[in-house]
């Protein structure tokens, strides 16, 4: 099946339908991050807190999270370039809504339906990247997808530093919107349809599950650093986001087309990467989104310095992902994740000692070295855990992948900010930068700790390449066909 389909697209210029995706998934990504440097001046123009501010990054990835799952569906019902079309569409809508926002809800709302557009761009670019490359060439590939991942973050920030620091922050949105539009054309004239179509049955009732769960608990820990831990809606929304994700998972197996298809935890390998995937991206946007915080609003920076702090090693980031991947087809994930997750632990950990000195040059620095392990991570674990996945669970597979990371990185997101203004010595009107900059530490030590966790699990990824793995699979198709 994976040969047909890849025989299909050999006819089809590959790299316009590359061109496309990976210009979707770019505009898509760069949103996640582009509102870090500018919450500060969010914060100062509509007068909320912190916690209630960092929801701007953390409802865009949620709503990812929701949508990922019914993008396997929709892969399934509709034509590729009808998706992309339609996702595209919905993205601008959702960034000229941001971009006239009156009140901060109304931007939340520009925000979750930007994420709606956005949420069904990077599944769908993985799942025909993965269609149209053979597994032999599928590092390389998903190089490029990595590439995208990096670059946006690293022109995301500094953009929005330059912009906030001269107009207003809604020229972030002006900015886009033109880029959306542009995109939306290209694909009407060079995108081709490759995705398969089976058409399969959605269960809206696990949609409406899907969203409680993961909405319930994201609203839960969010809200603990302005409430309280101890607080009744903080307990109440952990407990029904629980217990209706429980209920969620529990209804995926009895369905005969699953939202998301919980058995690809069935492969190990697959699951262990999924896992130090969700920590990686705890680790990036959980980063991205306080160190602004601190450096504006602890440490006396601006915004453009900021975001110049973030863009070298989002550009290392970027450069390095082409080039992991093709070490990726020739080695295997193994040790390039163990080598990356080490550089991780050990940058994040020098995060636990900020002060109202440290020097821009020494945040930069470290945080280039942390991007420099991120790049031999990323998207080198997922690519090896995807292998592992027969052709027909990899839409769902992808589906999971993403969902997870996006879940993971939102709901530690909003953890980490949490930890970062509950162990401040003091939030008050007299409080000292010293007194908050202790959260900030605090919360470095339990980034820290999740970061060692993915160290520890990356010893267990197998150590076999991709040749190794497609000649496993060419002999256990032969021995089922004899």
């Amino acid at each position: 099946m994976g040969n047909e389909q890849a025989q299909m697209v050999q006819g089809l210029d590959r790299k316009m339908i590359v061109a496309v995706l990976i210009s979707g998934g770019f505009i898509s990504i760069l949103n996640q991050t582009l509102m870090a440097t500018a919450i500060p001046h969010v914060m100062d123009d509509f007068g909320i807190t912190e916690n209630t501010a960092q929801w701007l990054t953390t409802i865009f990835m949620l709503t990812n999270g929701v949508m990922i799952p019914i993008t396997a569906f929709l892969i399934e019902t509709f034509t590729t370039r009808k998706l992309f079309m339609t996702a595209m569409s919905i993205f601008a809508v959702g960034t000229i809504i941001c971009a006239i926002a009156p009140t901060f809800i109304i931007l939340i709302l520009g925000r979750i339906v930007q994420a709606s557009g956005a949420g069904i761009m990077l599944p769908l670019m993985m799942t025909v990247f993965l269609t149209i490359f053979p597994i032999e060439k599928r590092g390389a590939a998903m190089g490029m997808v990595g590439l995208v991942i990096s670059f946006a973050p690293a022109i995301g920030p500094t953009l929005s530093g330059f912009i906030v620091q001269n107009y207003s922050w809604r020229i972030l949105f002006y900015v886009i919107f033109p880029i959306a539009i542009v995109i939306i054309i290209f694909a009407y004239l060079a995108m081709k349809n490759v995705t398969k179509q089976t058409f399969p049955k959605v269960d809206f009732f696990s949609i409406i599950l899907s969203s409680l769960g993961f909405g319930g608990l994201l609203f839960g820990f969010s809200s603990a650093g302005d409430n309280g831990w101890g607080s009744a809606s903080v307990i109440a929304s952990i407990i029904i986001g629980a217990i209706t994700l429980t209920l969620f998972i529990l209804r995926q197996f009895k369905l005969a087309q699953p939202i998301l298809e919980f058995r690809v935890f069935k492969y190990k390998t697959f699951t262990i990467t999924t896992i130090i995937g969700m920590i990686v991206f705890i680790g990036l946007i959980g980063s991205e989104t306080m160190l602004p915080i601190y450096m504006q609003r602890m440490a006396g920076f601006t915004a453009l310095e900021s975001g110049i702090m973030i863009m070298p090693g989002a550009i290392l980031m970027g450069l390095m992902s082409p080039i992991t991947g093709r070490i990726f087809d020739k080695i295997g994930a193994r040790r390039l994740a163990i080598t990356g997750m080490s550089l991780m632990t050990v940058t994040t950990l020098l995060f636990t000692n900020l002060s109202t000195t440290t020097s821009l040059t020494y945040l930069t620095i470290v945080f280039g070295i942390r991007m420099f392990g991120m790049s031999m991570v990323m998207m080198p674990v997922t690519t090896a855990g995807l292998n592992q996945l027969p052709l027909r669970l990899i839409p769902h597979g992808t589906a999971m992948n993403n969902t997870m990371r996006q879940v993971a990185a939102s709901i530690g997101t909003a953890i980490l900010v949490t930890v970062m203004t509950s162990a401040a010595l003091n939030t008050g009107e007299n409080a000292l930068p010293s007194d908050e900059i202790h959260g900030v530490n605090v919360a470095f030590w339990v980034a820290t700790f999740i970061t060692l966790v993915g160290l520890i699990l990356s010893f267990f990824i197998k150590g076999t390449t991709p040749a190794d793995e497609r000649a496993a699979r060419q002999k256990e198709e032969s021995a089922e066909q004899g």
